[in-house]
């Protein structure tokens, strides 16, 4: 079913007053902690906060192909809720840009079941599917290096970075997985030049595409 463009968020309710840290999308931990050191002393106790998702950790998909001119990298318009919600903030560098969207590759929380390295290729290329359209072989995903923290001062998550060539591959509609969140999700194609510049002039702010994009070139293919 097609929706008419998501243009801004209305905030139904706001429970933060009353709602437990412990539940929701994100858990919240916190708690009075001190330093143990060597020698048997121990700091000052002082508060950490420690933010974890249900689904530990993530994996994120480089996906590319062959064309005309080049290599092309599949990027995908997300809607991201706390990204937009910046505007009710007073940024230190004002960008005059809203954030409703966020440009990024594919990605998606690995699930209970996903165990390994078998696990994360088995769940890349479910979110590949889900999000872009391409059935690809699980074998055929490739890590990019060890997984990385994305805010290690409050967030447990790491991602984990894989590439695939979906040159010889015809997409399907991608089925999504029914989520609001996925309303006005866009596909686009970037070739490597096109992708480098959005990500060297703020277009694109997402650090693990730049990140997965840095490792890909650097292995030299």
């Amino acid at each position: 079913m097609r929706h008419a463009p998501v243009t801004a968020l209305d905030v139904v309710e706001d429970f933060t007053a009353t709602g437990r840290c412990d539940e929701g999308f994100l858990h919240v931990r916190r708690l009075r902690v001190r330093n143990l050191r060597a020698d048997g002393s121990h700091s000052a106790v002082y508060r950490v906060d420690v933010i974890d998702r249900p689904r530990l950790d993530a994996v994120a998909v480089l996906v590319w192909r062959r064309g005309a001119d080049g290599l092309e990298f599949l990027t995908r318009q997300n809607l991201r809720p706390a990204a937009w919600f910046r505007h009710d903030k007073v940024p230190t560098v004002p960008d005059g840009r809203s954030h409703l969207f966020c440009e990024e590759i594919v990605a998606g929380l690995l699930e209970d079941h996903d165990s390994g390295e078998a696990g994360l290729r088995q769940r890349a290329a479910a979110e590949v599917y889900e999000e872009a359209g391409f059935e690809v072989d699980a074998a055929n995903l490739e890590l990019l290096g060890p997984p990385f923290f994305v805010a290690p001062g409050i967030l447990s998550e790491k991602i984990f970075l894989l590439v695939v060539d979906v040159t010889a591959l015809t997409p399907r509609a991608a089925p999504g997985d029914g989520s609001p969140l996925e309303e006005g999700g866009a596909l686009a194609w970037r070739t490597q030049s096109s992708l480098q510049a959005a990500l060297a002039d703020g277009t694109i702010q997402d650090a693990k595409t730049e990140l997965a994009l840095s490792r890909f070139l650097a292995r030299g293919r």
